[in-house]
């Protein structure tokens, strides 16, 4: 039994493991490449080989040809009638047109009409177009979306404002209002100034008070007038002298 167990247990002779730890030698490297000296770095860059640039082919250096489109009737007429608007009206707004729907654009534009104040639906390509070359080019860039033009012989700026009020959906961009371009700030400014007939009437009362405190004292009996202009010479008399004193006269210099 004992025989058998020291058979199986020992290893024969000639029987190897199964593993085995094999150590290698060292595989650090020992030599390095050295650096080059700067002269024949110098010389290597000097006499480095550039290859000639391809050359161009005779036929890319010649610029295409781009047709010239020409403006049909449609954009010609369009324009004219831009020219003929800048012209005659003094009230140039331009509205963006957040998808208003045809009942409420009808309300607006019966709301408008009362005041005359009409709505234009042009492109905006045709807009830019005719602005390139007309004193009003920085009104170019409130062209983009959709928008559409409200034009009025005179500047109803304020009735323009109160009819928007009731349509959300048209914001005001800006507008030439009297050959002035004015901004969204600039246009509700200047809906808060007075109407020229207010300002005409307060400049001729004015002008009446002061013609009629004159001619009140016209009226008055010459006696008053002689006795008012006599006190007026004292006065003036003694400002004068109350300004010059004895030191600053010519005979004691």
């Amino acid at each position: 039994m004992a025989t058998t167990l020291c058979g199986r247990l020992l290893p024969k002779q000639g029987w190897q493991p199964l593993m085995q730890s094999v150590r290698h030698g060292s595989k650090a490297v020992t030599r390095h490449r050295k650096p080059m000296h700067i002269l024949k770095q110098k010389l290597m860059a000097i006499t480095e080989y550039i290859p000639p640039k391809p050359s161009t082919p005779p036929g890319a250096l010649i610029p295409r040809a781009r047709p010239v489109q020409e403006e049909n009737g449609l954009v010609l007429l369009l324009k004219k009638e831009l020219q003929t608007i800048f012209q005659e009206c003094k009230m140039i707004a331009v509205i963006q047109n957040n998808s208003i729907n045809s009942e409420d654009m009808l309300h607006l534009k019966h709301r408008l009409r009362k005041h005359s104040i009409t709505i234009k639906f042009i492109p905006n390509q045709v807009i830019r177009s005719f602005l390139a070359d007309s004193p009003y080019i920085n009104m170019g860039p409130l062209f983009i979306g959709p928008t559409v033009l409200f034009v009025s012989k005179e500047p109803k700026v304020k009735e323009m404002l109160l009819s928007l009020r009731t349509s959300p959906q048209m914001i005001l961009l800006g507008a030439c209002v009297e050959k002035t371009l004015l901004s969204r700030q600039g246009v509700l400014n200047y809906a808060k100034l007075p109407s020229v007939t207010m300002v005409q009437g307060e400049l001729v009362s004015g002008l009446t008070m002061l013609t009629s405190r004159t001619a009140s004292l016209i009226r008055r009996p010459p006696a008053h007038l002689s006795l008012l202009l006599q006190q007026y010479l004292k006065q003036q008399a003694g400002d004068a002298s109350a300004e010059t004193t004895p030191g600053d006269s010519p005979a004691d210099a």
